[in-house]
């Protein structure tokens, strides 16, 4: 099944046809909403909204183990995100899509990263963070659609609330060698591997950040709404024609990243443990 993690602007899907509204507890706490089960062009999927509801969760707020746990536990086996990004890129426009494939991680390690420790050792890949099967069949679905998108791009994911400042987006883009910039992807796509998931976000791009220099060019809430809606409605369709032709095999890389890299053996772990570990290895 398909999970969908909504970024700002999307806390529903319009269109989708609600089985089940799941509310539920995880071993790390409560997910930032209800997920949503239910039918999305004649396809089963889960919907959450990453900031909750009405978006009370700030980036470094929301409980990304518990929403991927949840995903995970209620059937999600691939991640389709939705995120706004800004641009480190002249030619990556406001109201372009993009996808990433590679994140760089500049939220400074305050956030729960890991589903592991605390009694459980391990260390799983992350060279190749996005499922490449995942990641093409979105780029196949754009192009049966006629929906140009950015692909291969490297996403900085930053710590906020507080939009950065000019040096670090200079930083982010020329040491960093990123593409996008936001404050959201991180840790969702690492605990999504951890969680034997494929993982893909399409970037809504709304700004080019603070890089240039032209004030007037520079991220603000006020240029986020003006761009965010119309590149919003672009995502929608692309998930609506991703749900109509069979998604491709997951690589078994991704499928069972878990396979050699726990290093604590069974009988060292609690029933409790066995329990929730069990969800990340189905």
């Amino acid at each position: 099944m398909l999970g969908v993690i909504g970024g700002s602007g999307l806390y529903a899907l319009d269109g989708l046809e609600i089985i089940k509204e799941h509310d539920i507890e995880t071993p790390f706490g409560k997910p930032s909403a209800p997920i949503i089960e239910g039918k999305y062009s004649d396809q089963n999927i889960l919907f959450l909204a990453r900031h909750g509801k009405g978006h009370q969760y700030l980036p470094h707020e929301v409980n990304y183990r518990a929403n991927i746990f949840a995903l995970k536990k209620l059937g999600a086996r691939r991640l389709f995100g939705v995120s706004a990004a800004g641009s480190l890129r002249k030619e990556i426009k406001p109201g372009d899509l993009a996808i990433a494939s590679q994140y760089f991680d500049h939220t400074r390690g305050k956030r729960n990263a890991t589903f592991f420790g605390n009694g459980i050792a391990a260390h799983v890949s992350t060279a190749y963070p996005v499922c490449p099967s995942l990641s093409a069949d979105i780029q196949a679905a754009a192009k049966r659609i006629e929906q140009d998108i950015h692909s291969e791009k490297a996403y900085g994911c930053v710590e906020g609330p507080r939009l950065g400042t000019q040096v670090e987006s200079f930083f982010l883009r020329d040491q960093a060698k990123c593409d996008l910039v936001g404050m959201t992807n991180v840790p969702e796509a690492f605990l999504a591997r951890e969680a034997q998931l494929a993982y893909c976000t399409v970037c809504l791009v709304t700004d080019y950040d603070c890089w240039m220099e032209d004030p007037n060019q520079h991220v603000s809430v006020e240029k986020f709404f003006e761009v965010y809606g119309s590149a919003l409605e672009k995502a929608k369709n692309l998930l609506t024609e991703l749900l109509k032709e069979p998604f491709t095999e997951t690589p078994e890389s991704i499928r069972h990243s878990l396979q050699m890299s726990i290093l604590t053996p069974d009988e060292a772990l609690t029933e409790e443990q066995k329990e929730w570990l069990n969800i990340l290895r189905a």
